[in-house]
């Protein structure tokens, strides 16, 4: 049985995204879901829990698409099929994307 590491709900979102983890070059990627405090997407790659990097995705708001970049950390990594399953959790989220992500999730 798991434990549910989440401290907030999550909503569903698929929409590219970018990864650039520290140290390597950014890569595309898929988004799964996401809550106030991280998210979670698919990835080619294998990531190291505790990592750090930053996240950019689209972001739908009134109509129009928002590109939001959020630095971030591994919370886990799940090889899930032809690709990884790699949760982030947010990590000093500036005050524009927190706005954004709150109005995405109401």
């Amino acid at each position: 049985m798991s434990v549910e590491q989440r401290s907030s709900a999550r909503k569903i979102m698929r929409a590219k995204a970018v990864v650039a983890m520290d140290g390597m070059p950014p890569q595309p990627a898929r988004t799964l879901d996401i809550g106030a405090s991280g998210m979670s997407l698919t990835f080619e790659h294998k990531l190291a829990v505790g990592q750090l990097g930053s996240v950019s995705f689209e972001l739908f708001l009134d109509g129009k698409a928002q590109i939001i970049t959020c630095r971030s950390k591994v919370s886990y990594c799940i090889f899930s099929g032809d690709h990884f399953k790699i949760g982030y959790q947010f990590v000093n989220l500036d005050p524009t994307a927190l706005n954004a992500i709150s109005k995405f999730l109401r």
